[in-house]
């Protein structure tokens, strides 16, 4: 009987100094668990040597993909999922803010819930996370947002870890658009138009890194590009897309975008 396999997906961004470490102690969490496991790491951008750095890591588990532009997170984790082999799919963001042990964790509540989706989540009763409080605030607002305007039943749609049954991105990620910090919310609200409502929360524990550089959403980055009005702009778009336009409807297959790169026609194994 073939063992059942876990894909982790890690967008990785301008992270040459961690990205080592961080793939490292990814594979250390995953080498505990009893699934199969595959590491696929995709450097949005080559901006840096972070690409480079990534494949120093000399194991079989782990695969490196890059390409030359930055096309933003979300597109970086696509482009891993459409890679996967796995049963289930996860990523979590490089870095190491969210630690990587919540991957066992998120797949604890998979088996546990029999769910569709597990979200990690900063505002599950179980979290242990250091976030300063206008994050909190612009998360809180953010949130507020989304569940009022969607009935999403999720509080906490941002947070970088999050894994999947490979049939949901099957569905799922040909209909997406959203490149960027919006792409989290988008998955979601498609994933449970299209039936797929098991979709549950799991702790994380997280450190929030006051050097890393490339958070985006910020009160002091508000106007720039992948700044807070834009996430928003992002969100709203959904929205018409999913409520006005029915955008994501199968019967509107013929209008969805097909990335050749992207190769959003997921890798069914």
């Amino acid at each position: 009987m073939k063992k059942e396999m876990l894909s982790v997906i890690v967008p990785a961004y301008k992270q040459e100094k961690t990205i080592v470490k961080d793939l490292h102690r990814i594979e250390n969490t995953l080498k505990q668990i009893r699934y199969d496991y595959e590491i696929i790491c995709v450097v949005d951008g080559s901006l840096d040597r972070t690409y480079e750095k990534a494949r120093q890591v000399s194991s079989a588990k782990v695969k490196i993909f890059s390409y030359e532009e930055n096309h933003g997170k979300g597109y970086a984790v696509r482009y891993g999922m459409a890679r996967t082999k796995g049963n289930f799919i996860a990523f979590i963001d490089s870095g190491m803010e969210i630690d990587p042990n919540g991957i066992s964790m998120v797949l604890e509540h998979m088996e546990w819930y029999n769910a569709d989706i597990i979200v990690g989540s900063k505002l599950h009763p179980a979290s242990q996370v250091n976030y300063p409080k206008s994050r909190r605030i612009i998360s809180f607002l953010y949130q507020l947002f989304v569940r009022f305007f969607t009935g999403l039943n999720v509080r906490d749609t941002q947070a970088g870890l999050k894994i999947f049954k490979r049939q949901v991105l099957v569905d799922v990620l040909p209909r997406l658009l959203v490149k960027r910090y919006a792409f989290d919310l988008e998955l979601l609200l498609v994933a449970r138009s299209l039936g797929y409502k098991r979709i549950f929360e799991a702790p994380i524990k997280l450190t929030y890194s006051f050097d890393d550089s490339t958070h985006a959403v910020s009160f002091k980055n508000v106007f720039k590009p992948n700044g807070l009005l834009f996430s928003l702009l992002d969100t709203l778009a959904i929205l018409y897309r999913l409520k006005i336009k029915h955008y994501y409807d199968t019967k509107n297959k013929r209008i969805w975008i097909y990335d050749k790169d992207l190769d959003m026609r997921i890798n069914v194994g």
